[in-house]
Order: structure tokens, then C-alpha cells, then sequence
């Protein structure tokens, strides 16, 4: 199997993911989710994950849709496409699984997988995550990071705008 085939491999439907999810619990693994854009990676997002990830053995992460991207974001976004933006997650070493959702929120995708820590960026409080509720009833916890000041999407293509 080549490297570009390990990437692919990460990149699953959530029926494809499931059965990986029950191994990965059955080996006592810990599975933290957590959800996003993720539209043009950059430090901050490196820093999020990262941190995510350490948090226990198996990350996955949820990914917006092409469509879901732009009902949150505006008609101008994404920036990159679903299959770019997923391909570019499941590149980095530490994550285990990318999983598309087009739904508003990924509270499907929380409720199927029954993560072990959920995770959110410092900009939420726990009563307001999504799936909170679920992966508590679970057992499970949910914690929040705090973002690197100064590192966005939004800022980046504000940036590439006055540029112009």
C-alpha cells in the first residue's frame, strides 16, 4: 500500500467507519471526535488537532460538507472542496479517520460513533456543544481548546482580499 493509499483509507462513509470504531473500543482505545470546516489548514487548526488527538488513542474527525460549509460560511466558501479538505486531514499522522456530514450539525454522527471525549474549540461552553448530551449520557467527557490567537480561516481570506 503506498502513502496516497493510506490517506484514501482514512477517508470513510460513516457505515464504512462504524465497524472500525467497534474494533477500535473492543482494543480499549479512547475515541475523540470532534467537527469542523477546516477550510485552507493552517497553524491554528495543526495546534487544535493535535491537541485533540493527544487527548486519547483514536482521533476522527467530522468534516462539513461542500454544501453545509457554505450555509454556515456564505456562498463564498469553502474555499477548498470537501474531497481536498478531507484528503488533507487524513494526511496528518495523528488522525485515524475523516468522516463527511452534511447534516447542520454532526449530532448523527456523535450519536452513531458514542465518542469517548468530545472535543470543541474554547469558543463553546459545554451546555453549548453538540452531542454533549449524548456522549455524557455515554459515559463519556467533553472538553473544549483554547484557539491560537490570530489564526483563521476568516482572517486568512480577509487577508488574501486586501491584498488585492
Amino acid at each position: 500500500m503506498d502513502k496516497l493509499d493510506v490517506v484514501n483509507s482514512k477517508v470513510r462513509s460513516l457505515d464504512q467507519l462504524l465497524p472500525m470504531v467497534n474494533i477500535w473500543k473492543f482494543q480499549g482505545n479512547k475515541i475523540v471526535f470532534t467537527n469542523g470546516c477546516f477550510d485552507l489548514l493552517h497553524l491554528g487548526h495543526i495546534d487544535y488537532l493535535a491537541k485533540a488527538a493527544s487527548m486519547g488513542n483514536k482521533l476522527i474527525i467530522g468534516v462539513n460538507t461542500d454544501q453545509s460549509v457554505s450555509e454556515l460560511k456564505g456562498a463564498a466558501r469553502p474555499i477548498t472542496d470537501q474531497h481536498s479538505r478531507t484528503l488533507i486531514l487524513a494526511s496528518l499522522f495523528f488522525v485515524d479517520a475523516v468522516v463527511l456530514f452534511g447534516e447542520a450539525t454532526p449530532l448523527n454522527l456523535i450519536t452513531a460513533i458514542k465518542p469517548d471525549i468530545l472535543v470543541k474549540g474554547a469558543d463553546y461552553t459545554i451546555d453549548t456543544i453538540v452531542g454533549a448530551d449524548v456522549v455524557m449520557q455515554n459515559g463519556g467527557e467533553v472538553k473544549t481548546i483554547t484557539y491560537i490567537d490570530g489564526y483563521s480561516t476568516t482572517a486568512i481570506e480577509r487577508k488574501i482580499r486586501e491584498a488585492k
